[in-house]
């Protein structure tokens, strides 16, 4: 089975310390994910982040399709790198790698995610007309709410 990676960097000119504080704020990943996802909070974002977490939510993933998406941080380094697995939930595997670094004039956030589409065979072949696209948009969506928030670089 085929694993795919999304890789994507952007530049965000805020501090080291306001870029962390957002983006290991669990609430905060609903201003990030589109609202067709319908994307809800069910458990684990009481808190700031930390290695061991485990949150819940709901998503549309697509249209008319909810579904529960569990994942746990796994890795937890302060102000430079955060890892969430997926638990439980619409990909075979997801493995999402948060890295964040000072730059001249702000920082740089710099996302991998390594991922395996549900379904075997019939998945691989609607993962470049379905499954790609549209986790692209998700990531496109993100950077232009980042800027809206925080202005471009």
């Amino acid at each position: 089975m085929k694993i795919y990676t999304l890789h994507q960097k952007q530049k965000l000119p805020i501090d080291l310390d306001e870029a962390w504080e957002f983006l290991c704020n669990p609430s905060n990943l609903s201003k990030l994910t589109p609202s067709e996802m319908n994307m809800t909070i069910i458990s684990g974002a009481d808190r700031p982040m930390y290695a061991g977490q485990i949150l819940q939510y709901n998503v549309t993933p697509l249209a008319g399709i909810k579904t529960k998406w569990v994942s746990e941080i796994t890795q937890y380094e302060d102000k430079k790198y955060f890892v969430d697995v997926q638990l439980y939930g619409p990909y075979a595997l997801w493995h999402h790698k948060h890295f964040i670094h000072e730059i001249e004039g702000g920082v740089e956030m710099e996302d991998i995610i390594d991922y395996k589409v549900p379904f075997g065979v019939l998945g691989q072949l609607v993962h470049p007309i379905l499954v790609a696209p549209k986790l692209k948009s998700i990531f496109n969506y993100r950077t232009t709410q980042l800027e809206a928030l925080f202005g471009k670089f």
